[in-house]
């Protein structure tokens, strides 16, 4: 295949709406836009969020007090089952190891390792973060948690 042989597929393509041209056509004279008014006029219309001079919603909500959205951090959660489930015993597990397992999405991110499961092999485990009772399970069978 070559890139002149590529085509849309048939049926995929269609021709715009020609607007105004004409009586027989259906969409003629005023073009689907009735008569007059500020929606019939080129540029008309009224903006984002106007509600006819209402006081619009966003002006009527207080927007008052702090948020932290926009500083907390977002961990990538992975349970220690899923360690048991992947990693053999005495393996160091590090966020390199767990993005090429799958285990998490983006290496640029911080990894949290919480409890959920039971930890019946001991690994050596490199995270950002562990939960008190992760790392009380790793360390009970044997592994290390170390906070990277």
């Amino acid at each position: 295949m070559n890139l002149h042989d590529l085509h849309p597929v048939p049926g995929s393509k269609r021709k715009p709406k020609r607007l105004g041209q004409g009586i027989g056509s259906g969409t003629g004279k005023t073009a689907g836009k009735g008569h007059k008014g500020q929606k019939s006029r080129s540029g008309g219309g009224v903006r984002p969020g106007f509600e006819g001079g209402q006081m619009p919603l966003m002006r009527r909500i207080p927007k008052r007090g702090f948020n932290n959205a926009r500083f907390a951090v977002n961990y990538q959660i992975v349970n220690i089952e899923s360690l048991c489930r992947v990693f053999a015993p005495d393996q160091e597990v590090t966020i390199m190891e767990l993005l090429s397992s799958r285990l998490v999405h983006n290496a640029m991110l911080p990894v949290k390792i919480l409890a959920r499961g039971e930890m019946d092999k001991p690994l050596i485990v490199k995270a950002n973060a562990f939960s008190e009772s992760a790392k009380s399970k790793i360390e009970a069978a044997g592994g290390k948690a170390e906070v990277v």
